[in-house]
């Protein structure tokens, strides 16, 4: 996420925090700054785990000025392209520099749920890579650009370069190793990182080890209630999709891998344009539908899965986002009003800081006692 000033203007502050604070992991650019939960099944304590770096962090900003962080997934109200390295020494981050620019120094959201079995991994990244179009509807966090409407609800998708350009589906693990190691060979991903896709699967070596799928489409979610409802309907569609072995677009789907790859392409597209509202295809049969109408056909399932499994309350916070909008959509309501865009971003930075001093108040306190 974001460092900068109450009144929106981002500060690259990452070199001191990461030199500061345990947790923390400094991106290319000085400006952003990551940390990472550890893994849990028990999403009361992913909530406070989501809740407290941040808590730190602030404490932290407050001690070198007026600092704070700031919601969004793009440079919102920045005007020129310059490029604030936080590790001038770091090729990769050079490689970044040089090949990308400003275009990756977004903020998002990556979500890892632990997959051990690397065939059925395969099969769920296939699934999730087609519909990852609806976890980008549901987190569009990015409409501004220059201190403008860019068109996007999600600008930073809408320009992120995903790298190497063309993906396939998977058909199995040993495709996928083979595959990554020929892109080292040619060129084409500079690392094992350098795999930029809405999903992919992950692990401590990859591409041989994998025990994890990661879905790296989403805009940063502000509100962690939101962020664990998204997370729970990927997980219940991971455990439908695991419990299914005949869920598999190579099978279900009547088109071919390649047009399969096209159709996901243009629905990414769509949903960065129009997240809830966009018209999508569908991957089995091709039948047009929209993000929000297909998010709600998937819910009816997924809610008794939630149920059965004790995470259902996660789950259900999804609906508000479907009856009030994600945040791209609540900010360009503001916007359309009258609202500069550097307006509706100064009412975020406040409502993030409210929402999390009143859930670890609510949730965060009660569980440490």
């Amino acid at each position: 996420m974001y460092t900068g000033t109450p009144k929106a203007d981002v500060v690259g502050l990452s070199d001191k925090i990461v030199s500061a604070l345990d947790g923390f992991v400094r991106e290319p650019d000085n400006r952003n700054v990551e940390y990472i939960t550890a893994p849990s099944i028990n999403y009361e304590q992913q909530l406070c785990a989501l809740l407290r770096p941040r808590m730190q962090l602030r404490k932290y900003l407050q001690s070198l000025g007026n600092y704070t962080l700031i919601p969004g997934s793009t440079l919102s109200l920045v005007e020129d392209d310059r490029f604030f390295r936080s590790d001038p020494t770091n090729p990769y981050h050079s490689h970044i520099e040089n090949a990308y620019g400003t275009k990756v120094v977004t903020a998002s959201v990556h979500i890892n749920i632990g997959i051990d079995n690397p065939e059925t991994l395969m099969r769920a990244c296939r699934v999730i890579r087609l519909e990852a179009p609806l976890f980008l509807a549901l987190s569009a966090s990015s409409p501004f650009i220059k201190g403008k409407a860019s068109g996007f609800h999600s600008t930073r998708w809408g320009l992120f370069p995903q790298t190497p350009e063309r993906v396939p589906l998977f058909e199995s693990h040993a495709h996928h190793i083979n595959w990554v190691e020929n892109q080292l060979a040619d060129g084409n991903m500079y690392n094992v990182r350098h795999l930029w896709t809405s999903v992919r699967p992950n692990g401590d070596r990859r591409p041989y080890d994998l025990n994890r799928l990661e879905l790296r489409i989403c805009d940063l979610v502000t509100d962690p209630i939101a962020l664990l409802a998204i997370a729970a309907f990927l997980e219940t569609r991971l455990i439908q999709i695991i419990d299914n072995p005949n869920l598999d677009p190579l099978t279900q789907s009547k088109f071919s891998p390649e047009d399969l790859l096209t159709i996901t392409t243009n629905n990414e597209i769509a949903a960065a344009t129009s997240s809830l509202d966009a018209q999508l295809q569908h991957w089995e049969d091709g039948r047009s539908i929209t993000a929000r109408d297909w998010i709600t056909y998937l819910y009816e399932d997924l809610r008794i899965i939630a149920k059965r499994n004790g995470f259902s309350c996660f789950l259900s916070p999804l609906l508000k986002i479907l009856q009030s909008g994600n945040e791209a959509q609540q900010w360009l309501q503001l916007h359309g009003v009258g609202f500069s865009a550097r307006d509706v971003l100064i009412q975020a930075i406040d409502t993030m800081k409210e929402r999390e001093l009143e859930l670890e108040d609510k949730v965060c306190s009660s569980l440490a006692a």
